[in-house]
């Protein structure tokens, strides 16, 4: 992209945006009538116009019922698609609005809604207009709530959710961009006061970023740090799988026992501490069935697991259990030199 984070985004540049989809037989754009979303399906419908062939695409807008103005900005969006010549479907969410933790129900209920509207136009990606700054803010965020280095990594520009494929084309480019495309195209958009409400989260760490940018803290210095973070944790990542092919080989003569994950405990404690940890992560999410385990939580287990480990080593403990503990709804025991990670018992109702 330019380096001129307030210049009009080329054609050219656009096609750069692009390219990686034009082989799709179609594609879904999230649009709500921000600036952000709005230049995606203008920059996107020029891109297609210059294509002999390529994908189809379907405009998206989700309107959750949270605010008097989204039914107008919602018919506003389909009038810009039908002048660039594309179909456009609203979707309204459904069910009780929720009085806490509203952006995150309000983002799922969206993905849940861009997936089967993606689904219906025979789309395997859902394009959104994730930009430079919402990665910044979503650094912030991760690193205020103690994310580890997965989580620091932020925003993926190809992510995997309901088995599709959610692609962010605009990650690397700044809003400032999108505004001045906008502006020189005479396109109009929509303001969401939401997005200055600092009664949440992400407006207040916003309005503190020319404070950070002033000390070098800006957004393309953050979302910098976001993709070297991201690069080590795919390092990372590789070494886990690496560790747990190792682990399997070790097991060679024995045979796994199903909907169970099992570890000699000697070889795993030798790995590095963030790789066992992952380990462990992946098969608690794997075997649990109460969501995702919170990383604090297993890192306190890796904790006991690694005392016991060293505990029972040097009592070299026989087949009794030395360990035995719940998390996520998976059940970790250590007993005769083996990890053992299996779904744990369902619980037992309190209800009379």
């Amino acid at each position: 992209m330019s380096d001129d984070d307030n210049s009009p985004i080329s054609a050219l540049e656009a096609r750069r945006l692009f390219a990686r989809f034009k082989a799709e037989p179609a594609l879904v754009l999230a649009v709500s009538g921000g600036p952000d979303s709005v230049a995606l399906m203008w920059l996107a419908a020029r891109w297609r116009r210059g294509l002999a062939r390529g994908p189809q695409l379907t405009v998206v807008t989700v309107d959750h019922g949270l605010r008097p103005e989204a039914a107008r900005e919602a018919r506003e969006v389909r009038q810009l698609a039908a002048e660039l010549g594309l179909p456009h479907r609203t979707l309204r969410g459904r069910g009780a609005k929720p009085k806490t933790g509203r952006p995150a129900a309000a983002r799922e209920a969206r993905y849940r809604l861009l997936a089967g509207a993606a689904r219906t136009a025979g789309a395997g990606h859902v394009l959104t207009a994730h930009t430079r700054d919402d990665q910044a803010e979503t650094l912030l965020m991760r690193l205020l709530r103690g994310s580890g280095l997965a989580g620091l990594s932020a925003m993926a520009p190809l992510s995997e959710r309901d088995g599709l494929v959610l692609a962010r084309p605009l990650l690397d480019v700044p809003k400032s961009q999108l505004i001045a495309t906008l502006r020189r195209a005479g396109i109009g958009f929509a303001e969401d006061p939401t997005n200055r409400d600092t009664a949440f989260t992400r407006p207040r760490l916003r309005a503190l970023l020319p404070l950070l940018a002033a000390e070098g803290g800006d957004s393309r210095n953050l979302a910098r740090l976001a993709a070297r973070l991201a690069r080590a944790n795919a390092a990372v990542e590789v070494l886990a799988d690496g560790a747990e092919r190792f682990l399997r080989l070790r097991d060679r003569g024995d045979a796994p026992q199903a909907g169970v994950r099992s570890f000699e405990a000697a070889a795993f404690a030798a790995l590095p501490e963030e790789v066992r940890l992952r380990l462990l992560l992946r098969a608690v999410n794997a075997l649990g069935h109460e969501g995702p385990a919170e990383l604090g939580k297993v890192e306190a287990l890796l904790s006991a697991l690694d005392q016991a480990i060293a505990a029972s080593l040097r009592r070299r403990a026989t087949g009794r259990s030395v360990l035995k503990q719940t998390l996520a709804g998976a059940l970790i025991s250590l007993a005769g030199g083996r990890i053992h990670i299996a779904p744990a018992p369902a619980r037992r109702s309190t209800g009379r």
